[in-house]
């Protein structure tokens, strides 16, 4: 996937879901732990150098497993691309708990799944689609993936 430089270096400087001086190792072969200051923007994991204000890199959070290593440390890896592993170190097992949690709800599809989820249970519950006001309630990515779309509850007899 291709992306605008210049927009993913806005898009680091944005407040961040979690922040943190962290041993890293990218997927290299000879790669070695070194300290990174780590931010998760969005579904952007960036990545810097610890005295550099511009990103070193940067890991699209999407079809993605992250894995807990030992209690302080956990690897991200790609479903297209298993064999790179990119592994972090944290100062403890609490700190990993909170990025693994952070950074596995941080994908667009963990989202769209919560969105979904809490859709159909409002419909359920008010027989109301909370996503007619905004004129996107049709939208195929708002769908369930079996196809099943939401219909309107006969209110009526109520």
């Amino acid at each position: 996937m291709r992306f605008n430089e210049k927009e993913l270096v806005s898009l680091s400087r944005q407040p961040s879901e979690m922040a943190a001086e962290l041993g890293m190792r990218g997927p290299k072969k000879g790669d070695v732990v070194k300290k990174r200051l780590v931010k998760l923007v969005v579904n952007f994991l960036f990545y810097f150098r610890i005295d550099e204000e511009e990103p070193i890199g940067a890991l699209l959070l999407e079809q993605c497993r992250v894995e807990r290593e030992d209690s302080q440390s956990f690897s991200i890896t790609f479903l297209d691309e298993a064999e790179r592993k990119y592994l972090f170190e944290c100062d403890s097992e609490e700190q990993r708990r909170q990025w693994v949690d952070s950074i596995m709800k941080a994908s667009y599809e963990f989202m769209r799944k919560n969105l979904i989820f809490y859709r159909t249970e409002i419909h359920r519950l008010t027989g109301k689609d909370p996503l007619e006001q905004y004129g996107i309630s049709d939208e195929t990515r708002f769908q369930v993936n079996n196809g099943l779309r939401l219909m309107p509850r006969d209110t009526s007899s109520l």
